[in-house]
């Protein structure tokens, strides 16, 4: 404990570097950042190639960071890092906290939100500077961004996020901006393309079988052609899914 505090004393300000295409976010943001003392806001940016040049060039300790941008989404911006920040992701799109605490997010402030909300997020910032446990945010950040498999997804129901065991999703479908989970008889929307989720996912027991459709291998009851001669994936639930040409002739030569 003793340690803990002689660091805390001893540390200077604390650099900060916002990220927002918005311009009066990012004013908003730095007025309220204003009220906090221990904090220099040293840089910004409006997009997430500019994002992830500039936090690499001025090295700050803690990003506040906009997940919907132009050009990369704020959680694309992460893998592209060399210097290693906390983060607060900020956004006006609840569903994106779904990967915000997978990625292991200090925090997550929902636009539009104001000092209250932004000063319980300077207290967790506050705790993971000071708590050795937390001394290297950027590391779950990696371990949640590394290639190789997802033990679990976040998903939201009602107002909480419950975490879900990969295992026990039967597929994952493309929904326009959104990847669906099926799980038993629920469904859950994610922010997520399938190709992000796909590089994840373990592809011993999850298997691309369309541009629009991942399947877990555990719940395909059979690959059977359909009345027009194409492969379909018969899932133990009933559910059908197609199966492009290109995956078929694989599935089918592996029966030879």
């Amino acid at each position: 404990m003793v340690a803990r505090e002689r660091r805390v004393k001893v540390r200077t300000k604390v650099t900060a570097y916002v990220v927002d295409d918005e311009p009066i976010a990012r004013a908003g943001l730095h007025a309220m950042l204003a009220a906090y003392d221990w904090v220099e806001v040293v840089g910004e940016a409006a997009d997430g190639e500019s994002a992830a040049a500039g936090i690499d060039a001025l090295r700050p300790e803690l990003v506040f960071l906009d997940v919907q941008m132009p050009g990369l989404l704020g959680t694309e911006v992460l893998p592209r890092l060399e210097h290693r920040p906390y983060v607060v992701f900020t956004t006006a799109y609840s569903e994106h906290a779904v990967s915000a605490f997978e990625l292991g997010a200090v925090d997550y402030l929902l636009k539009p939100f104001g000092p209250a909300r932004l000063a319980t997020a300077m207290e967790r910032v506050r705790s993971a500077l000071g708590d050795p446990a937390a001394a290297d945010a950027f590391e779950r950040l990696s371990g949640a961004l590394a290639e190789g498999p997802l033990g679990r997804l976040f998903v939201r129901i009602g107002g909480a996020l419950i975490p879900l065991a990969i295992e026990r999703v039967s597929r994952f479908e493309a929904d326009g901006d959104y990847l669906v989970a099926h799980a038993g008889s629920a469904r859950h929307l994610l922010h997520l393309s399938l190709t992000q989720l796909e590089t994840r996912l373990d592809p011993r027991r999850f298997m691309r079988v369309h541009r629009a459709h991942i399947v877990n291998l555990d719940y395909v009851r059979a690959f059977r052609p359909d009345e027009r001669g194409n492969l379909v994936a018969e899932l133990v639930d009933g559910a059908r899914v197609p199966v492009s040409r290109a995956r078929a002739q694989e599935i089918r030569g592996l029966g030879r």
